[in-house]
Parts: C-alpha cells; structure tokens; sequence
C-alpha cells in the first residue's frame, strides 16, 4: 500500500512539472510577444509623427501651389491652361486624401473635448475599432429612444407626478450631453457631420434643463401633455430613422460608395436619398410641431400669471430648433433634387 501511495505521489510531482514546464514556455513567449508589442508601439508613434509633419509640409506647399496657380493664369496658351486646371483638380483631389489619411492619425481634441476628458488621444487607429464605434453610437441612440418612447408614454398616459417628468427631462439632458461627446468624438475620427445638426444637440440638451427646472403649477400643467406627446413622437420618429440609417449605412458602406465614419443625426445627409420619402412626412412634422410648441409658450408667456422665465426660455428654444431643422433639410433636399436634375440632363 505505501510503494502503491508513493508511486501516485511520484506521479502527481511529476505531472506538475510537466505543467509547471508548459506554463513557463508560455510565461516567455508571453514576456517576448509583450516585448515586440512595446517595440511596434514606439515604431507606430515614430511613424505617427512623420506622417503628421509630412502631411502639413505638404499641406503647406499645396497652399503655396493654389497661390502660384492663381497668380500666373494669366496670358496663358489654351494648352497651358488646361494643364493648370488639371493641377488644380489634382491639388483638390490631394487635399482630400490627406483628410482621410488624418482620420487615422492622433489630432488635437478640440476646446469642447478637451474642456470634458482633457488631453487624451480619442483617435481610433483601425477601420474597424471606427465602424465598431459607430455602430455602438447608432445603438445607443436607439437604446435610448426606447426608453424615452416608454417613460414618455407611460407619463402621457398612465403616471402624472412632476417627480417622473423630472428623471424623463433630465434623462434627456444626460442623453443629448452624452450625443455631443460622442459626436466630437465621431468628428475627430473623421466623421463628416453637418454642423447644425451638432450644433441641434446643444440647444436640445440646455431645453431639457430648463425643462427640468420648470416648478409645477398651472402653465406647466397646461404645456405637460403637449411636451410629452412631442417627446413620445420625437422617440418614435428616432427609431424609425435608426433602421432607416442603419441600411443606408451599410448598404453604403458595403459598396464602398461613402467614407467609413459618415453617419447621420436628427435629420439626414444629402447622399440619404434612395426610399427617403417615407420618413420626410415625419421628419417635416416633428419640425413644424416644435414651431407649434415654441408659438403655444410665446402666447402662454403673456399671460397675466405668467412668471416663470422658463416658459419664454423653452418657447425660444422650441423656434430656434425648428428654423435649424427646417431650413436645413429644405436646403439638402433642394440641393439633392438640384443634383438629380443635373445628372437626369447630363444623361
């Protein structure tokens, strides 16, 4: 019985050794590979800042290029100006290639970013840690919109305590101040956002704290139900332009036919065009509602009780969201229709 325990003994000793020798065959290539990983990372960043600095030397002479080209287009044979023109194009067409070779490279954050995480490197080095965020930010839009869309009507319908309406508003405010970092982040990775429509964050977030600070009484009961049928509406149309975008975007992105980081907002892009006329109806609404709510406030602002500044505030507000929403679609539709009518004559 003890030469049979020594002999399990013997055996159990020997089996960790063995495993003890595995694992420090592992331990090294692990040391080795982490070795070779720091190596690549000095190697990256070395060749970060080359191609950084050789992008605004050329940059710089393509400026001074435009200048020279300006400045001698004149008494020029026919022949020679068509080569300057094609210099031209070429300096265009330079410039923005050197845009889509900066979205992989580290850049300054900005005022806006730097004031929220200061100086930290938000640059996504590969196209698909870019489309994994992307993806994560369309997500979480559509995330949030259903549980805007849920608290929105259970408080239209079911619940009116001023205690809910509180966490709805300010759910609203953490979600568009949460959108505008996002977005900066979006943008410093090369995403081609309209301006408005970041800009549309901003003024939707400071609504949605003045909301939040509205005291209960008698205007803010009577605005109450139009405020939550417009935000139960606005979480609607939201998810209808998720799948909408959602297809776009990877149709798009699969043919190859648009940058990897476009994306859209409250709204949509020029290129958004192809099955767009269903959502335009909504879109168009939600745009003329929000002038329905700025107009109801101004009318409610002059009445005898009213003393609360919020009411003029979010009136403001609501008309400064429809003009930016309205026009700017407008605009993108006409340009598109505009295009469309081109290419129809060119062919």
């Amino acid at each position: 019985m003890r030469w049979k325990s020594f002999d399990k003994m013997s055996q159990g000793l020997t089996e960790v050794q063995n495993e003890w020798k595995c694992l420090e065959e592992d331990y090294q290539k692990t040391q080795g590979a982490h070795k070779t990983y720091l190596q690549k990372l000095d190697e990256i960043s070395k060749l970060q800042n080359e191609c950084s600095s050789s992008i605004s030397l050329q940059r710089k002479r393509l400026k001074e290029m435009s200048h020279l080209l300006n400045t001698s287009n004149q008494g020029l044979s026919e022949q020679d100006a068509k080569t300057l023109e094609k210099i031209k194009e070429e300096i265009k067409i330079r410039t923005n290639i050197f845009a889509e070779m900066e979205a992989f490279l580290p850049k300054n954050n900005g005022l806006y970013l730097s004031l929220v995480l200061g100086n930290v490197n938000v640059t996504l080095l590969s196209k698909q840690s870019k489309f994994s965020y992307k993806d994560d930010y369309e997500e979480f839009k559509l995330c949030l919109a259903m549980i805007l869309l849920l608290l929105s009507f259970m408080c239209y319908f079911f619940v009116s305590y001023r205690f809910l309406d509180a966490i709805l508003n300010f759910l609203l405010v953490w979600y568009y101040c949460t959108l505008t970092i996002r977005e900066s982040i979006l943008i410093a990775n090369g995403s081609r956002i309209k301006g408005w429509w970041v800009f549309h964050h901003y003024i939707a977030a400071f609504l949605s704290g003045v909301m939040l600070t509205w005291p209960d009484g008698n205007l803010y009961q009577i605005f109450r139900n139009q405020f939550l049928a417009y935000s139960l509406y606005q979480s609607f149309v939201q998810s209808l332009q998720y799948y909408y975008q959602s297809g776009c975007l990877y149709r798009l992105r699969t043919l190859g036919e648009r940058h990897n980081m476009d994306l859209t907002v409250e709204g949509f892009q020029s290129w958004m065009w192809k099955g767009l006329s269903f959502l335009l109806p909504f879109l168009f609404f939600g745009h003329f509602w929000q002038l329905f709510n700025g107009l109801s406030l101004f009318r409610m602002s002059q009445l005898p009780e009213c003393k609360e500044w919020q009411v003029l505030v979010c009136g403001l507000c609501f008309l400064i969201l429809f003009m930016g929403n309205f026009f700017t679609t407008v605009a993108v539709v006409r340009h598109k229709l505009k295009t469309k009518g081109q290419k129809a004559k060119a062919l």
